[in-house]
């Protein structure tokens, strides 16, 4: 992965270019951890060879794994980031087009890039925390007064 940073007044915005075979979310996550990033977001756009989406299930508090084991483009790429404990974490979501025309889409648990992925990231400058929400089992941005 590559990353050029492209402003840096009270908001930071940088380019990531993933290469081939690249696993974006703990790539995002990682260059978080790397620039210390407490509050951001993202969008995307690019190709996969592979990824897997979830559907959050509310009876079973956990989320639904769908693999889609073919290539596909990235058509819309969205998701924050926050600090949940000590470290950041992303939360995003998917919609990719299959050779067919058809869209299939989820919360993005995991992928490879295949050829490129382009996100551009927006760091923001105060930083947003997660707290756990025991009615849903999900860690949930906390904006408190």
């Amino acid at each position: 992965m590559k990353a050029q940073r492209l402003a840096t007044e009270h908001e930071a915005t940088f380019v990531l270019v993933f290469d081939k075979d690249d696993e974006p979310v703990e790539g995002i996550a990682a260059f978080a951890r790397e620039q210390r990033l407490g509050a951001g977001h993202f969008t995307g756009i690019g190709a996969f060879s592979d990824l897997v989406v979830g559907y959050f299930d509310r009876e079973r508090r956990d989320y639904k794994r769908i693999t889609i084991a073919e290539q596909v483009e990235v058509l819309s790429l969205v998701g924050d980031i926050a600090v949940d404990g000590e470290e950041p974490r992303v939360h995003a979501h998917v919609v990719v087009g299959k050779a067919d025309g058809s869209a299939h889409g989820g919360h993005l648990l995991e992928a490879h890039v295949w050829p490129t992925l382009e996100v551009v990231l927006i760091q923001t400058p105060e930083p947003l925390r997660k707290r756990f929400d025991p009615d849903t089992g999900l860690a949930l941005i906390s904006i408190e007064d």
